[in-house]
C-alpha cells in the first residue's frame, strides 16, 4: 500500500519529500504507521521524516473530532450507508465501558500502539462516538500520535541499521 501512495505522490511531478510524507501521514489507515518507512527510503533525515509525519498525522484529528458526531448522525438517516453508520455506533458502544474507564489515558494508549486499526483516525472516530470532551480527547490523541511517531522511528531506525549490517 506504501508504495501506492508513494507511486501517486510522484506522479504528481516534483512535490517535496517532506510534503509526500506529510499528505501520507494524513491517510487513513496508512498514517504515519506508513509514512515514516516511506521518509526514511526516499531519504529524510530521521527529525524532518518524524516532524513532518507527525504533523500530518495531527492535522486531521480535530476536523474528525468536530465532525464525525454530525456526519454519522445524518448518514444513520441515509438508506446507503445507515447500516454502515449505526454498525460503527454499535461497535462504539459495545467498547464504551473499557475506553471510558480509562478515558484519555485509554486514549492516549489506544493511538500510541502502532498496530493496524490504532491511530489518530480511528482515536477521533472513537472519541466523536463516545463523546468524550475535545479538550480531553485532542492532548490524549496528539500525545499517542507522538508516541507511535518515537516507536516507528526507533524501530525504522532500528531496520535501517540491520540492512547496512549484512
Amino acid at each position: 500500500m506504501q508504495d501506492f501512495f508513494l507511486s501517486f505522490f510522484e506522479s504528481l511531478g516534483n512535490l517535496p519529500r517532506e510534503i509526500i510524507v506529510l499528505f501520507m501521514s494524513m491517510v487513513p489507515v496508512v498514517e504515519l504507521r506508513g509514512a515514516i518507512p516511506v521518509g526514511a527510503t526516499l531519504g529524510l533525515s530521521t527529525f524532518s521524516t518524524f516532524v513532518y509525519a507527525v504533523i500530518g498525522n495531527c492535522l486531521p484529528v480535530p476536523f474528525i473530532i468536530l465532525l464525525a458526531r454530525p456526519l454519522v448522525n445524518y448518514l444513520k438517516k441515509t438508506r446507503v450507508l445507515g447500516w454502515f453508520a449505526r454498525w460503527m455506533e454499535k461497535k462504539t458502544e459495545k467498547n464504551r465501558d473499557k475506553i471510558m474507564k480509562r478515558s484519555a489515558f485509554g486514549l492516549f494508549l489506544f493511538v500510541a500502539i502502532p498496530l493496524p486499526g490504532t491511530g489518530a483516525w480511528t482515536g477521533a472516530l472513537c472519541a466523536a462516538l463516545l463523546d468524550m470532551r475535545f479538550r480531553f480527547a485532542l492532548p490524549s490523541i496528539i500525545g499517542g500520535v507522538l508516541a507511535a511517531g518515537c516507536i516507528m522511528t526507533v524501530g525504522t531506525e532500528f531496520v535501517k541499521w540491520i540492512i547496512q549490517i549484512f
